[in-house]
């Protein structure tokens, strides 16, 4: 007969945050908890390859919405940019070819 404990995610979690934040030796949070060194280090690796999950932000309309404008507002700016760029430019050319006229003619 098996003395397998079956123990919920959210217990996982106690365990693992008993070693990480209460600085319980693995050991003993082991020992305390009948489960095997090989369960809580697998289940610390699980943590830290998923736990990304607990920052990402569910997608809804306000924030799709909130990126569109936030994309809108960046790519109006760049574009004044541009164009403040190419009449910057149209202007040098024009000095340009004034310099060249005169140069040409004296």
């Amino acid at each position: 007969m098996s003395t397998r404990k079956i123990l919920t995610p959210e217990q996982k979690i106690a365990i693992v945050r008993e070693h990480l934040i209460e600085k319980v030796p693995v050991s003993e949070v082991c020992d305390k908890h009948g489960i095997s060194v090989v369960n809580f280090y697998n289940w610390q690796k699980l943590l830290f390859e998923n736990g990304a999950g607990a920052f990402e932000r569910k997608k809804n309309a306000a924030n799709v919405r909130m990126q569109q404008d936030a994309n809108a507002a960046k790519i109006e700016k760049l574009e004044a940019k541009l164009q403040q760029k190419n009449e910057v430019i149209a202007e040098l050319l024009q000095e340009h070819v004034e310099l060249k006229k005169e140069l040409g003619e004296s």
